[in-house]
């Protein structure tokens, strides 16, 4: 059996159980199925150290940029994010690395010899496990079976409840709350606070991202319920000098046989705080702001487990990391005469916001360098049904030449009548295509011809699609 047949085969398996990213349904978080099966398993949970990260945004590049300075620090360190792109192994494996497929093949074994010994009636409540529920599982196993120094886990979702939170982290991280999931989480700042703040254990540090007022006061009075030390990002580090420092690069396609230019853009910055004997310089591959906050949460987090590491591992082991759809630049030498194609799978007000501002302080920033500017992009977007798609279309006026609205993809259900409402009540002039990959055809011919940038959001689903599409069409 190879790689790709074993992996599909696991995948085929727990495709017959409940997905919550697929398919939404409240009362279906809980822990005792979780605690029961890591029992069965020898927990596997505890044969490693651990990070530990929930948010309602950052926690998949915190998680990352953790796991890319315990690397650079010399730990084998498994990383485990949701949700995945293009291949179930982006979930579970090293930063930007899958395990050898002999680990996955062994794991998947192991966990399905388990699940299918137990009877239905010994299952806590006799309730099903879950489809995240065994990926997690998955992890775990794979983590063990690796035999990684350490691990770092982002939450799935909320954080109380999470399958997830059956680890015992070394340290605790929370990125930046937002309303997200209130039918699941609650319908205020501060409930959604209290699942995140779920995660924090006794006497177990927590780096917390700058928050609402509401919801820090959640979180400190539940760390210092729990006698958890509590580092606040904004008052334990202060951020400096941040600016984007863009190249132009020459590069030999192999695929087109010629050799063309594309942008290389950093957010330099420095990042000064008592826990560091220096500031950090850092250059992220990583755009935006907010990924330089993220930057500092990670620092901060890996100074309380290894409050002696030097600065300059932190300072390399950031400058490696990258992640897909994180204002992902997809390079301009496969595409000819589109400058741009931007990936950002923001899906909320505050996210796509950020990703609006970061378009537009690149644009400034090429304008400083070669004293030209970015054009203005069209907008290719999509969301889910669940997603304050009001509000978020109100962000977006005046910011687009051309905006195609689609559904993203077949694997999330949207609600693609109510997000063309969203934008004719804005006077947003937008085309409709429920077809998402004409919709993908269609902005490429557009933008080919007009001579503009692309931007891609709403969704991770759809940055899924538009990679694959991309894929196919061009690689």
């Amino acid at each position: 059996m190879n790689e790709d047949t074993s992996l599909k085969f696991f995948t085929d398996w727990i495709d017959n159980y409940l997905n919550f990213e697929k398919t939404p349904k409240k009362n279906i978080f809980w822990l005792d199925t979780m605690k029961f099966l890591c029992e069965k398993l020898n927990h596997p949970e505890n044969c490693y150290p651990c990070f530990h990260v929930a948010g309602s945004k950052g926690k998949g590049s915190i998680s990352t940029m953790i796991a890319g300075i315990l690397e650079e620090k010399g730990l084998r360190t498994g990383v485990y994010t949701s949700p995945h792109l293009l291949d179930f192994k982006e979930r579970v494996g090293y930063v930007n690395k899958s395990f050898d497929f002999k680990v996955y093949k062994q794991s998947a074994e192991e966990l399905i010899s388990v699940i299918q010994s137990i009877p239905e009636e010994e299952f806590p409540s006799q309730r099903p496990v879950t489809w995240f529920e065994l990926v997690t599982l998955f992890a775990m196993l794979c983590f063990k079976n690796a035999h990684v120094d350490f691990a770092v886990w982002e939450v799935g979702l909320g954080g109380r409840l999470d399958a997830t939170n059956v680890v015992k982290p070394k340290c605790c991280c929370i990125g930046p709350i937002e309303l997200e999931h209130t039918e699941y989480l609650g319908n205020t700042i501060e409930k959604i606070a209290r699942e995140k703040g779920g995660i924090i254990k006794k006497s177990i540090p927590v780096v917390c991202a700058p928050q609402t007022e509401e919801a820090e006061n959640i979180l400190h009075n539940i760390a210092k319920s729990l006698e958890a030390p509590f580092i606040q990002a904004d008052k334990n580090a202060t951020l400096h000098e941040l600016v984007y420092n863009i190249r132009q690069d020459f590069i030999h396609s192999k695929q087109n046989n010629i050799i063309t230019n594309r942008p290389l853009i950093s957010l330099d910055a420095k990042i000064s705080s008592s826990f560091f004997k220096r500031d950090l310089k850092i250059s992220l591959k990583m755009l935006s702001e907010v990924q330089a906050e993220n930057a500092a949460i990670a620092a901060l987090a890996v100074k309380q487990v290894f409050p002696d590491i030097d600065e300059s591992i932190i300072e390399q082991g950031l400058s490696k990391i990258s992640l897909p759809a994180r204002f992902e630049i997809i390079d301009s030498m496969y595409y000819k005469d589109i400058p741009f194609i931007i990936l950002d799978g923001a899906h909320t007000v505050n996210s796509i916001n950020i990703t609006i501002k970061t378009y537009n302080q690149i644009s400034k920033s090429f304008y400083d360098s070669f004293h030209c500017y970015l054009q203005k992009p069209m907008l290719l977007f999509a969301c889910a049904a669940d997603k304050d798609v009001e509000d978020i279309a109100s962000c977006l006026k005046n910011e687009y030449c051309n905006i195609i609205l689609t559904r993203p993809g077949n694997q999330k259900m949207s609600d693609i009548k109510r997000a063309k409402a969203a934008f004719d009540n804005e006077n947003i002039p937008c085309i409709l295509e429920e077809d998402y990959e004409k919709a993908i055809k269609d902005i490429l011919i557009a933008a080919n011809k007009e001579k503009v940038p692309i931007m891609v959001t709403g969704s991770f689903y759809l940055v899924a699609e538009v990679k694959k599409y991309l894929r196919n069409l061009y690689l």
